[in-house]
């Protein structure tokens, strides 16, 4: 890592949808006529490049219900294909997919990822998940998902056999010495022959080693296993945190797990899930998110927190505080998220209807609401605490929101001398600083 880059942020950006806010595709200038067309993806990306951004995320899901009226189709396409449409109207910007090790055969994984990176000249990266509910197992032969144990343990083999085939051999081989009749050198061209619990793959990948030595390595999971995962394999992990004592004792956790392998050294960059409402006064900033929180789905919204609470909100006023709720060695449901809740009420004393809307947009990631001089305070604060060594950015609305940031925080940032100005280097690699 260079000087220069130790001390500028990361920023990427997770595009869903027509905004990560449940109500966004209720406002009247929302994007949601456009889910469907390449194109409106490929002018998020160049909006993204114009703010010198390190990378688009897209995540994904392999199933969808379709049984609500107001159920957003958010992965209209797949994400590679979506991102290698992309990678033709972008020069910069860094492109990462998610990678399901449950449901992914990694020899067609791993060869559409090079490919991309190979087209791109070393811009890819790929967020490592295990896929969550059942409805996506039943698209994929399986009655429901295996145990939480067991979608660790096909993960860790994906790693290792994703790593064995992105490397199997180096375009270097491929000699193409007319004189001599040779096009390739098969000595160095080999198989390595993986006989695993859950894979067997003979090698070697047709497509030849990345520009960049590998495609980025990022993960996702939150859990014990995913934190153990990310310290094994990953360049970068996406995390959750509401507040800055969430962010210290998952990097805490984090670094812990990495102390634990042959290279205990290694630094494994984190970027926090970031939502930002920006004005040029607070009171601006605030009205976009109240605007948005006044158009939510109310009825979706109160059953959804009942399910985190485990307690029936459907008959809490809106407008009054949130009831009080059972401290967290008393709640027997869904740990994390309930966790999240508690601080957020902590943070914000927030009404039902503001407590709603912060996990309408984001589900308890760091949110931020001011103008872009109180907002990079904030990001700096994480920055120079350690725990944050960029952001992934989740927009409450596309573009809406993404045009804000590129055009009010990035230009705070680039002030304060900790964000690009330009890009520096080729590859994804070289943008996040990584050997």
């Amino acid at each position: 890592m260079t000087k220069t880059q130790d001390k500028q942020l990361s920023i990427g950006v997770l595009l869903y949808g027509c905004g990560h806010h449940q109500a966004a595709w209720m406002m009247t200038d929302s994007s949601v006529d456009r889910i469907g067309d390449i194109s409106y993806y490929q002018s998020l990306a160049q909006l993204a490049e114009r703010g010198c951004f390190d990378a688009i995320f897209f995540a994904d899901n392999q199933s969808f219900p379709g049984k609500h009226p107001s159920e957003m189709p958010a992965f209209w396409f797949d994400p590679l294909i979506n991102l290698t449409a992309i990678s033709q109207v972008t020069e910069h910007v860094g492109l990462v997919s998610t990678i399901s090790s449950t449901f992914s055969n990694p020899f067609t994984a791993s060869r559409q990822l090079l490919s991309l990176d190979h087209i791109t000249n070393g811009r890819v990266g790929w967020n490592l998940v295990t896929s969550m509910t059942d409805l996506e197992a039943l698209n994929h032969s399986m009655e429901k998902l295996p145990s939480h144990d067991k979608r660790y343990e096909k993960a860790e083999e994906f790693a290792v056999l994703m790593d064995k085939l992105f490397h199997s051999w180096d375009s270097k081989e491929f000699v193409y010495q007319r004189d001599e009749k040779k096009l390739i050198n098969p000595t160095n061209i080999q198989p390595f022959n993986h006989e695993g619990a859950y894979f067997n793959v003979f090698g070697p990948s047709t497509t030849p080693k990345s520009p960049q030595g590998r495609p980025v390595r990022m993960q996702a999971g939150a859990s014990d296993q995913g934190i153990a995962l990310a310290a094994k394999h990953a360049d970068a992990v996406y995390s959750v945190s509401w507040n800055l004592e969430q962010a210290k004792k998952f990097r805490g956790k984090l670094d812990e797990q990495v102390q634990q392998h042959e290279e205990g050294d290694r630094r494994i960059k984190v970027f926090p899930g970031l939502v930002t409402y920006v004005g040029h006064t607070y009171e601006e900033a605030l009205a976009k998110k109240m605007a948005l929180d006044e158009q939510l789905p109310i009825e979706n919204a109160l059953k959804q927190l009942s399910f985190f609470v485990q307690q029936d909100c459907l008959s809490w006023d809106l407008d009054k505080s949130v009831p009080q709720l059972p401290p967290v060695e008393e709640f027997t449901g869904p740990i994390g998220r309930y966790e999240t809740i508690l601080e957020i009420i902590k943070d914000t004393q927030p009404t039902v209807r503001e407590l709603v809307g912060y996990l309408s947009a984001g589900g308890g990631h760091f949110t931020l609401i001011g103008t872009p001089e109180e907002i990079v305070d904030q990001m700096e604060l994480w920055f120079e605490e350690g725990v944050a060594d960029g952001f992934n950015l989740m927009p409450p609305t596309l573009p809406g929101s993404l045009e804000d940031f590129v055009e009010l925080i990035v230009p705070e940032m680039q002030k304060r001398g900790i964000f690009r100005t330009t890009y520096e280097g080729n590859t994804l690699r070289e943008y996040l600083g990584l050997t």
